[in-house]
C-alpha cells in the first residue's frame, strides 16, 4: 500500500526478529524468503547484527518479557522498524 510517497508494510510476526525482517522484505518484494540474499539483496549483517537484534527482544534471563521498545535501521531499500511486540514495519525509501 502507498502512504505519503512510501510503500508501507506493517505485519506482526512470531519468528525471531532477524528472520521476521527477512520475511517482511520478501513479502514486500513479492519474492520467496529464500531469495532475499546476496547478490540481489543485501545481507542482513550489512545493516544490523542479527544475533544482537534477536537478543534485544528476547525474554530476560528469568523468563519475563521485556517491556516495550523498538529499533529502526535501513535495509534493502526500506526503513525497517522492529517492535518488541513482534511487529515489523517497512517504509520504502525514496531514491
Amino acid at each position: 500500500m502507498t502512504a505519503g510517497g512510501y510503500d508501507h508494510v506493517d505485519r506482526p510476526n512470531q519468528n525471531e526478529p532477524s528472520q521476521a525482517v527477512v520475511e517482511a522484505i520478501a513479502e514486500a518484494e513479492d519474492v520467496p524468503t529464500r531469495q532475499v540474499r546476496p547478490p540481489t539483496y543485501e545481507s542482513l549483517h550489512a545493516a544490523v547484527d542479527p544475533e544482537a537484534l534477536d537478543r534485544l527482544f528476547a525474554p530476560r534471563p528469568d523468563g519475563t518479557p521485556r517491556a516495550g521498545g523498538q529499533v529502526s535501521f535501513p535495509f534493502c531499500g526500506y526503513d525497517v522498524t522492529v517492535e518488541q511486540n513482534g511487529s515489523i514495519t517497512l517504509e520504502k525509501t525514496i531514491d
